[in-house]
């Protein structure tokens, strides 16, 4: 008998999640049984929360889609290659957000990889809110440092933590 479970995964640095985060990741979880949100150690991005910290902010911040929408969301950090992770997890489906052209252009080559590297894995994308459409992990950084409001951006429990981190 063959397991016919949707797995998703929606990989990120999520550093730190964002109110467009959350909202691709309510959507996605509606396409799929379940969702892993896997938090990738990138080594091109020099983090502002460990991982361990990315990891159980994610988890607290999901928590409600859980409770609320009956969706089976698991978090799970990685620190391989992506299709590789995808494998390991079973999954069927990578879930990829864009925000803009520019997005698209650096997730078509990566879409085209990972096609290469594993064919039975599709890509889906789930255009941004048009609402969130302007948010940025790296922004909101960026906003925080320089004593600017991310409160419309990020969730308060998370604001908290970044302005700890910037000790603000």
């Amino acid at each position: 008998m063959t397991n016919n479970k949707r797995i998703g995964l929606y990989p990120g640095t999520f550093d730190p999640i964002t109110f467009g985060h959350i909202d691709i990741i309510k959507r996605g979880a509606k396409l799929v049984d379940h969702l892993i949100l896997g938090i990738s150690t990138n080594p091109s991005k020099t983090p502002m929360f460990s991982l361990e910290e990315r990891v159980a902010t994610v988890k607290r911040e999901t928590a409600f889609i859980t409770e609320k929408l009956g969706v089976s969301i698991e978090v799970r950090p990685f620190d391989t290659l992506l299709i590789t992770f995808a494998e390991e997890v079973k999954a069927t489906a990578i879930i990829r957000g864009l925000r803009a052209v520019s997005d698209f252009e650096y997730e078509f080559q990566m879409t085209a990889m990972n096609y290469k590297l594993n064919p039975k894995i599709e890509t889906v994308f789930l255009m941004a809110d048009p609402s969130l459409q302007a948010i940025a992990s790296r922004l909101v950084k960026e906003i925080a440092i320089f004593n600017g409001d991310i409160s419309a951006f990020v969730p308060a429990p998370v604001k908290a933590e970044v302005m700890n981190k910037l000790n603000k």
